[in-house]
């Protein structure tokens, strides 16, 4: 009985971090929930789950995306290293 119980709490402990770590990858859909923002007057875009922004919207617009990129690979490489740290 003490075994059924103690592999229960383990199973619910991985399923609940499985559903927040799934929760933070999709969202809850709100219309509120921005990924991007194109600020044209300001000549910047804006990237809301990094929270950062660049300037020059048209030399991004014509396709160069490396700094987004460069930026949201960063930001995923140390959010795998902050879930490896919290196992």
């Amino acid at each position: 009985v003490l075994r059924a119980r103690l592999l229960k709490k383990k199973q619910d402990e991985e399923n609940k971090q499985r559903g927040e770590a799934r929760k933070s990858q999709i969202g809850t859909g709100d219309r509120a929930e921005k990924i991007r923002t194109y600020n044209f007057p300001q000549d910047r875009v804006t990237d809301h789950r990094i929270k950062k922004s660049w300037h020059e919207i048209q030399s991004i617009l014509e396709g160069n995306l490396d700094p987004l990129i460069s930026n949201l690979k960063e930001e995923d490489q140390k959010r795998i290293l902050e879930l490896n740290e919290n196992k």
